[in-house]
């Protein structure tokens, strides 16, 4: 099943974003009284009557290039206009048609899409006679609505339905969500060069300017059959350097993504190398418990020998050990060098991340672990591990009941968790090893 896609479009601050978030019942696009915060366009999913429809919030439209972004903006709204079912272009009714309401209004009227023109602000009985001063835009059905209080938007969206002659359709059920993939990574590592790279189209705004990206940015794709959400996020830079409050907006919001998330690109700079900056993001996503795969980005920039990617990846071990246990990729967004293999990869992980082991095969691992090397007595004590289980998946939570929980040294952990590793394919996911008393 294809959902239903609806392009907001508009000039800046008219309200797209607040509507947006809205209708997924989420803040997902970042809102602020500065004008142009919203720069690609960003999708959600919401459901009215039993139809899956998906939103798709763009940036303030301005036909004039104030400044470096301004282009890019138009160019991501022209492409969401262009892949949409219905276009919601919005006004603000507590003001007069702009110069650049009717360009946009001219752009929607010769795409030849069905639209609806919404007049945005219109908080209370009386204002709805706001909508009259924008007949002279040419563009039918008209109507009111308040983004803010969410006033009139179910008869909005009960219209969407007409235009899109839904209401008489039987929904279908909904398709089973595949893998949820996020690009993390600090400023202008490359993370939306790479979305675009494995989308194979511009979804993401790229430019030499750190924090072009601002919001999290689903977008889809099949594999071998199946739907990947791709999410390309914001920056990531230490907290001392997040300096206002849409850059910590974002910040959280990429957090979010990654909390959301089943696998994780994590992206480094391989012409900056591996920093204390990279490490912090990866203990991260570690902690919370998802798959991992490193991508150092701009390979291409490097000056190599037969030793370089060896003596690269040896570095980042050296760094942070625990890197050992998961895929390295060397890549180049721009030039696509290896972006073909990064999906294949990630797919890995994902499935390496629903691995259930079966008890009696743990148990058997458990016998041939103590015999290779049994845990060291400690404090005059015999530690003794009697049994072994697998409690969860997504991140791997294994349980093993002992008479000594807490004598238990860290270093036979690591061990155990290195032997589960070689015995079983548990590339590039966490493992969590929990020791109880029978």
């Amino acid at each position: 099943m294809s959902n239903s896609v609806i392009a907001i479009v508009g000039r800046p601050n008219v309200g797209k974003s607040t509507f947006f978030n809205r209708m997924l019942k989420q803040k997902k696009a970042i809102v602020d009284a500065q004008e142009g915060i919203t720069r690609d366009r960003i999708y959600g999913e919401m459901e009215w009557l039993g139809h899956y429809l998906t939103f798709i919030d763009t940036g303030g439209y301005i036909p004039e290039d104030v400044d470096i972004f301004n282009k890019a903006v138009r160019q991501q709204a022209q492409s969401a206009i262009s892949e949409a079912d219905l276009i919601l272009f919005m006004v603000d009714g507590r003001e007069d048609p702009t110069a650049s309401d009717k360009t946009l209004a001219q752009f929607v009227r010769t795409s030849g899409k069905k639209s609806i023109l919404v007049v945005n602000k219109c908080d209370s009985l009386e204002s709805n006679e706001q909508i009259h001063n924008f007949h002279q835009l040419a563009i039918n059905p008209i109507l009111p609505v308040s983004a803010l209080t969410g006033r009139l938007s179910g008869d909005l969206l009960d219209q969407i339905l007409d235009q899109l002659n839904l209401k008489d359709v039987q929904p279908e059920e909904k398709d089973a969500e595949g893998m949820r993939l996020s690009i993390v990574g600090m400023p202008n590592v490359g993370k939306s060069s790479l979305t675009n790279a494995l989308l194979q189209k511009e979804q993401s705004i790229v430019t030499p300017i750190a924090g072009t990206t601002r919001d999290s940015i689903d977008s889809y794709l099949k594999y071998y059959g199946k739907t990947i959400t791709l999410v390309d996020t914001a920056g990531l830079r230490k907290r001392s350097k997040v300096s206002d409050s849409i850059e910590f907006y974002s910040t959280v919001r990429t957090q979010r993504a990654v909390l959301n998330s089943d696998v994780v690109l994590v992206l480094i700079d391989a012409v900056k190398g591996f920093s204390k900056q990279d490490k912090t993001i990866i203990d991260e996503v570690i902690t919370k418990g998802k798959g991992l795969v490193l991508i150092v980005n701009k390979w291409d920039l490097v000056d190599k020998d037969t030793h370089t990617m060896k003596d690269f990846s040896d570095e980042i071990a050296y760094q942070f050990k625990s890197l050992t246990h998961y895929p390295i990729m060397y890549i180049s967004a721009l030039t696509k060098q290896r972006v073909s293999k990064v999906l294949n990869e990630a797919n890995k992980v994902f499935k390496s991340r629903q691995v259930m082991i079966p008890t009696a095969k743990l148990n058997k691992f458990l016998k041939n672990v103590i015999k290779q090397q049994s845990p060291p007595a400690t404090s005059g004590k015999v530690i003794n591990l009697k049994y072994m289980t697998q409690v969860n998946v997504g991140p791997h939570l294994f349980v093993i009941f002992t008479n000594y929980p807490k004598l238990v040294p860290t270093s036979y952990k690591r061990f155990i968790e290195n032997q589960l590793r070689e015995n079983f394919d548990l590339l590039g996911v966490p493992i969590r090893i929990s020791f109880r008393k029978k």
